[in-house]
């Protein structure tokens, strides 16, 4: 005995679909606070260039600024909610 095969028609919906960032107001200013880190660094960077190519800014520094901006404040910003309370269920 053969097996049928039944497909599934999809509704589609009549309208559209209204689509928003998931992001609030904290995820903007973190993400701010990483794009002003990370131009800090890259201003420390430049540092060594006026002076001379040691210059223990920009070579130590400079690239740890830039970790954290790049690796830390970035990466937690897009990753960042906040604990919202859930309203509990009321008994009756």
């Amino acid at each position: 005995m053969a097996k049928t095969k039944t497909t599934v028609k999809s509704k589609k919906s009549s309208g559209s679909v209204k689509w928003a960032l998931p992001f609030e107001k904290m995820n903007y200013i973190l993400f701010g606070a990483g794009i002003l880190t990370i131009i800090i660094g890259y201003f420390l960077l430049s540092l060594g260039n006026s002076t001379t190519w040691d210059n223990p800014i920009s070579v130590s520094v400079a690239p740890v600024v830039l970790v954290i901006g790049y690796c830390v404040l970035i990466p937690y910003a897009l990753l960042y909610r906040s604990k919202k309370e859930e309203p509990t269920a009321a008994t009756e």
